[in-house]
């Protein structure tokens, strides 16, 4: 790949949804200023005239700008894509990037910490009803102190259907509690699992053996939908699932009328449609814990974005490996089925 001098290499900002002012502070600016001419565009999506026209100088790209075959033609000196969305997208030619060795990279290993810890506070929460009796001693209508179907996860098999950013961030929050935590990962082989000191399980087993479980995955084309009404059945009554990714994951219907009969407990943080609909059901389903996809939303951890993408840029302009975003494997990139933030419902027939 022929290379341009430092200083002459153009860096395309085209960052939205996110604000340049949340994900890069002073000192970051400062050390990408270093590595070549910043183009520092914000507020709204780049327009297309703005992208191509200064491709044929780029050397990065940071953002969600659509780059196809033709685009890459146009980009000689491209070393790097990062996704500050924090996701892969459909609109990269992903094989091409890799037969050129352009590395394609998510910040998405930021939000692991945050979610996890969500995760684990949504499930002791529903294990012990925390938010029904807070909500019923404010009406005077407090539970009687009994708990009678309370439980600990201390002792309990736990599972995580996933075992990406997400899973690998809540195992070490797990192991306090149990000795006994089981994983499905598909994409995973058993032999890693194992050197994570994890027990690889099927999906069926996650769910009829496990008191929680913690669905983590991404969403692909292999997986949508497929957790449904018999996995929850399957599970000993007043059981809890909390789901913390991706709501494609769920026949989400499903999951509600297992909850609304008692039969498990759930916690919700991702829907089927975002923003959450005023007539979605889920709203109003009892033995359910809902949060609006919050569960990253901590605003002290957005810089690590900047700060990630920085990193990362400097090790790869060095001739060295990106090490600390994540990268698109191209053997399974294709059957993500990543969408843009609230740009659409599973409903909708734009999407991917």
């Amino acid at each position: 790949m022929p290379s341009l001098p430092t200083n002459e290499g153009v860096i395309l900002l085209d960052p939205h949804p996110r604000r340049i002012e949340r994900i890069f502070d002073e000192p970051t600016k400062r050390r990408l200023e270093r590595l070549g001419r910043v183009l520092w565009h914000d507020g709204s999506p780049a327009s297309a005239e703005h992208i191509d026209r200064h491709l044929p100088q780029a050397i990065a790209l940071i953002g969600q700008s659509p780059m196809d075959k033709a685009r890459l033609d146009r980009a000689p000196h491209l070393r790097a894509i990062f996704n500050v969305e924090s996701n892969f997208l459909p609109n990269v030619d992903y094989a091409e990037c890799h037969r050129r060795g352009i590395p394609v990279l998510s910040t998405a290993p930021v939000y692991a910490r945050p979610v996890a810890e969500m995760a684990l506070a949504m499930a002791i929460s529903l294990a012990r009803r925390m938010h029904e009796a807070d909500a019923a001693l404010r009406t005077g209508q407090e539970f009687k102190g009994d708990n009678h179907d309370s439980f600990l996860l201390h002792g309990k098999p736990l599972a995580l259907v996933g075992c990406g950013n997400l899973g690998r961030a809540l195992l070490p929050l797990l192991r306090p509690f149990s000795r006994e935590l089981l994983v499905h990962d598909p994409w995973m082989h058993p032999s890693v699992l194992r050197e994570l000191d994890v027990i690889p399980v099927s999906l069926d087993e996650c769910f009829a053996r496990a008191r929680v479980v913690f669905l983590l995955a991404a969403n692909t084309s292999e997986n949508t939908g497929k957790i449904g009404a018999r996995h929850f059945a399957s599970m000993q009554k007043g059981s809890v699932v909390v789901l913390a990714s991706r709501a494609a994951l769920v026949n989400f219907p499903e999951l509600l009328a297992a909850a609304a009969s008692g039969h498990i407990r759930a916690g919700i943080d991702v829907w089927p449609e975002e923003p959450v609909p005023r007539d979605e059901p889920g709203r109003s389903t009892p033995n359910t814990l809902i949060q609006a996809h919050r569960a990253g939303s901590v605003p002290e951890i957005q810089p690590l974005i900047g700060q990630l993408v920085v990193d990362d840029l400097e090790n790869i302009l060095a001739d060295l490996p990106p090490q600390r975003c994540q990268r698109a494997v191209v053997e399974t990139v294709a059957k993500l089925r990543s969408i843009p933030v609230g740009a659409w419902s599973l409903s909708d027939p734009r999407r991917p």
